[in-house]
């Protein structure tokens, strides 16, 4: 009897989550990809690694300097 009750729990709770996720707008991935390809347009003179960097102490990707001891 237990078990009947938790399988039947169990499938509300998926019932729920397939609700949950057919609720979900969508959008076609040919919008998808022009929304991308918009913001990366946009974005494209923030973005370090096209334009550089202003200093070469801002880029995290330098070769660190090495220690070395007399």
């Amino acid at each position: 009897m237990d078990m009947m009750i938790s399988n039947l729990q169990q499938q509300r709770q998926v019932t729920e989550q397939l609700r949950r996720e057919a609720a979900i707008k969508r959008i076609s991935v040919s919008q998808a990809v022009l929304d991308i390809m918009k913001y990366i347009s946009e974005h494209e003179q923030e973005d370090c690694l096209l334009v550089g960097f202003s200093s070469q102490k801002a880029n995290p990707f330098r070769e660190k300097s090495s220690c070395t001891l007399l």
